[in-house]
């Protein structure tokens, strides 16, 4: 393991098992980024505990294969999708009607497929970018930048058509984390009620306790939703800790999913597996909270882009309610 610093940020590549793997670190939280598994961050540590969920049958806290598990290039039904969990940036909107929906996960290129990492010391940023996809025609880029001086990190994801014809997609970050929190979408005026987008066994209920903030308390449930007035804010409070997720949102613009600004999925362990969602079986209690860009027409060459905040708190710090 080499190591070096960049300003209070240490940045240390691990290549003591089949890949590598990238940990940055300011004292305050700790981040552990595997470009061969899809450009995934599969750790974020703070105060000594792990944030996002991460499949421990498939990895262990180190971010290597544990039990036998041999990372591949995955497709076919969800039934066959390795989740590793983490946090990972797919292409919207997804489904498996036709060729302007992305039929993943499993994904052989964007989801499972490895991805490059140029690492910048100086601003301790990692940049992740996958292969060409000749299916949706995109090449995704990620950028994670954590900040020096608190408990946050900087994300960029985007995605550029790398095929000759015009393409339509949205960017859609996806961040899972164990269930058991309670999430809070903050919404703007004209407040719309939620989609509901893919149910398993039931959308999510939810609440509208004040008139700028929806919340969706823990639950056993299979499914999602999907808010169209999202106001670029999205927080999840679990186990004394809150992650405050903050998004680009351009009101004008259109979003995929009953136009979806933000999205929130929940799934728990089950008898059988859900056949109409090909044949899914969720691991455990999951939540997933997912920011997406506007759904756009892009030209050869042409790109599309989201900025997301995150900051990691003790709940109850930070001066009031999410």
């Amino acid at each position: 393991m080499t190591a070096s610093a960049a300003g209070v940020v240490r940045v240390e590549t691990d290549t003591s098992g089949p890949y590598e793997v990238v940990w940055l670190g300011n004292g305050m939280l700790r981040l552990g980024i595997v470009p061969a598994l899809g450009g995934r961050l599969l750790s974020l540590v703070h105060d000594g505990g792990e944030l996002l969920w991460r499949n421990p049958a498939l990895l262990d806290d180190r971010l290597h294969p544990v039990g036998g598990h041999r990372p591949e290039r995955t497709s076919g039904p969800m039934a066959n999708w390795h989740n590793y969990g983490g946090d990972k940036t797919w292409p919207a909107p997804q489904g498996w009607s036709s060729a302007g929906e992305w039929a993943g996960p499993p994904d052989p290129v964007l989801d499972s497929g490895p991805y490059t990492c140029d690492l910048h010391s100086g601003d301790a940023a990692v940049v992740l970018e996958s292969e060409h996809d000749p299916r949706t025609g995109l090449r995704l880029r990620r950028e994670i930048r954590l900040r020096a001086d608190e408990a946050g990190y900087d994300l960029r994801v985007s995605a550029v058509n790398a095929s000759s014809v015009p393409v339509r997609w949205a960017v859609w970050n996806v961040a899972q984390y164990p269930g058991g929190g309670t999430i809070h979408v903050a919404v703007g005026p004209g407040f719309r009620e939620p989609v509901e987008l893919a149910v398993g066994t039931a959308a999510p209920a939810w609440t509208w306790p004040r008139p700028d903030t929806v919340e969706v308390p823990a639950q056993d449930a299979v499914g999602k939703l999907g808010f169209p007035q999202a106001a670029g804010r999205l927080t999840y409070t679990r186990a004394r800790h809150r992650l405050t997720m903050e998004f680009d949102v351009h009101d004008d613009a259109p979003y995929p999913d009953g136009g979806s600004r933000a999205e929130v999925w929940m799934e728990h362990p089950l008898d059988h597996p859900l056949e109409h969602l090909g044949g899914l079986a969720p691991p455990a209690r999951i939540v997933e909270c997912e920011a997406l860009g506007p759904w756009e027409t892009l030209a050869p060459g042409a790109q599309t882009a989201l900025g997301i905040r995150v900051t990691v708190e003790r709940a109850g710090e930070g001066g009031g309610t999410p």
